[in-house]
């Protein structure tokens, strides 16, 4: 009835880009799991680093308050 639906996804589509994708590997339920702890692991670090520079920041602005406040 609508013959344009099955040639739109094709559309998309384009064999010939330069920037084509890898092609689809399936994952071991194993390799999913390595692969969310190691996201996790580097998103615990980014975070723990951010808590670093807020924590010095908090200290320079008391430090500052100190000051101020005398």
């Amino acid at each position: 009835m609508n013959p344009q639906k099955s040639a739109e996804p094709s559309q998309g589509k384009s064999s010939t880009s330069p920037t084509e994708r890898k092609p689809w590997k399936k994952k071991t339920p194993v390799e999913v799991v390595l692969d969310q702890i190691n996201r996790l692991r580097d998103d615990v670090t980014k975070k723990e680093d951010e808590l670093k520079q807020a924590k010095r920041q908090l200290q320079k602005l008391e430090e500052a308050r100190k000051i101020l406040e005398t």
